[in-house]
């Protein structure tokens, strides 16, 4: 190779890393129908319009009040229910409009850990067969003695005993069911696990047991993950990025501590201020938000926090902000960075 060719290729761009996952406008809106024979009345936007993508190796927390959309998103990339419109893209391959029989190999490249982990656990199995299926089903193993060997492995990486295998799930604790629904998720050989409030019907002591666990089996095995919680305390223990969601649309999306020392959307000051201090004598500043959170049937025109936003002004009431960079990573919906008027909590009052 001469000295041209080799300065040429010196010289040539970095390719761009592109994410495991790629979401792009992702709608799910429910029908209402007044009857059972009616036509539809009204929809209900459980998602209207959600962006975002999940690099290889990394965690995305999406945090928000209870009924924002949270879960549907996630069920929603999973195609355990049909999106509306939108795109899902993994690997840079488009999955939202595949057939079922084009989809079901890529499945157990996704998988999913749920918020109950007994409701998720079939209570006529045993452990073991709960982990052999998704091994059979896709064909990992060859005979039973290799699937044995495997679910004896998972049982291993979620520090499990391998007796383990014999029981069933009602013969565990809380959090022990949720390290078997963690081994079932990764029994397939899952790039990205969707964690649906996995931790949020665990004890305390056990949630932080269950969260070492997902960082230490994401070191290791590389996964992608969304966190899908309404516990910031959690999601500041595991998540690398985090992406706050209100009534349907994502609000703000920035890296884990520019978030949390200096958040760009009122919501997401609002959610941050709420969140208990470690120290009982500290004392920060609390920010109350008044009214209740609009119906998502007939969302409010304009920035749909303003209805309880207390700085909202004319602009928010008619005109839908854009989710766009306010900093480098970090991006907001508000129209009070255009105004030039948006109040700065001090990062030591969220911290």
């Amino acid at each position: 190779m001469n000295s041209g060719m080799m300065q040429a290729q010196n010289n040539a761009a970095p390719v761009a890393k592109r994410p495991l996952l790629e979401v792009n406008d992702l709608k799910k809106h429910f029908p209402i129908r007044s009857g059972f024979l009616s036509g539809i009345s009204a929809y209900v936007y459980a998602v209207d319009g959600v962006s975002f993508s999940i690099d290889k190796g990394e965690t995305l927390s999406l945090v928000g009040e209870s009924g924002c959309g949270k879960s549907t998103v996630g069920r929603t990339i999973l195609r355990l229910i049909e999106p509306t419109a939108g795109q899902v893209l993994l690997d840079g391959q488009r999955i939202d409009d595949l057939p079922a029989s084009q989809l079901r190999p890529l499945r157990r490249r996704m998988q999913v850990v749920f918020q109950d982990p007994f409701s998720s656990l079939n209570p006529r199995l045993r452990v073991r067969d709960i982990l052999a299926e998704p091994i059979t089903n896709f064909g990992l193993a060859s005979g039973k003695a290799d699937v044995d060997a495997r679910v004896a492995e998972l049982l291993d990486k979620v520090r499990l005993p391998r007796d383990a295998m014999k029981r069933y799930p009602h013969e565990f604790s809380g959090g022990q069911r949720q390290r078997i629904g963690i081994a079932r998720a990764l029994a397939p050989g899952a790039d990205l696990i969707i964690c649906d409030e996995a931790v949020s019907a665990l004890d305390v002591s056990v949630k932080a047991q269950i969260v070492n666990l997902l960082s230490d089996l994401q070191d290791e095995l590389g996964l992608s993950l969304l966190f899908i919680s309404h516990d910031l305390a959690i999601v500041e223990h595991i998540t690398h990025r985090v992406a706050v969601m209100y009534l349907g649309k994502i609000v703000e999306v920035a890296e884990k501590r520019a978030l949390f020392s200096a958040p760009k959307h009122p919501y997401t000051e609002a959610l941050l201020s709420a969140v208990p201090l470690p120290d009982p004598t500290a004392k920060r500043e609390r920010v109350i938000l008044t009214g209740d959170v609009p119906s998502p049937i007939k969302p409010p025109p304009g920035c749909r926090f303003h209805t309880r936003c207390p700085h909202a002004f004319d602009r928010c009431r008619i005109d839908e902000p854009p989710l766009k960079a306010i900093a480098p990573g970090h991006l907001a919906a508000c129209h009070l960075h255009d105004a030039g008027v948006m109040r700065t909590t001090p990062a030591a009052a969220l911290v």
